[in-house]
């Protein structure tokens, strides 16, 4: 099982507020990609105090960090999701904002054959694809 948010704020020796371990709980919880309006929702149901800046500035603090990754997709707001040592794509539908995680292997060595194919070793790459789920009948 991978680290808490909390967990990897206490190895980087960021202090912790309650809020800010009440927002990095619900962050390591969400299973999807909350924007701050989203994250806010869901922590204002453990502690209505806590407002809207409160956790843009907890997210900030934690995306400079390196804790969680801010993805800036096509035609919304910036979401974000905690960053792990794996490696993975997304696919967004561009009518309900799902996001699909995946890896895909053949992707991974195209990219890599591309990369070589100009001159380069391939270090990092982003890769988002953009659809709109089929009807299925």
């Amino acid at each position: 099982m991978s680290e808490t948010i909390e967990e990897k704020c206490l190895a980087k020796g960021v202090k912790l507020t309650d809020q800010r371990k009440i927002i990095a709980k619900v962050m390591t919880e969400a299973n999807d990609h909350p924007d701050v309006d989203e994250l806010h929702s869901r922590v204002l149901k453990i502690d209505p105090k806590i407002s809207i800046a409160t956790v843009y500035r907890t997210v900030k603090l934690f995306e400079e960090i390196g804790i969680l990754a801010k993805h800036e997709f096509k035609g919304g707001k910036a979401r974000y999701e905690q960053l792990n040592e794996g490696h993975h794509d997304h696919l967004i539908d561009i009518k309900s904002g799902e996001i699909i995680e995946f890896v895909d292997e053949e992707i991974e060595k195209l990219q890599k054959k591309v990369a070589e194919k100009y001159g380069y070793t391939l270090v990092d790459h982003k890769l988002e694809l953009y659809g709109v789920k089929k009807k299925t009948q």
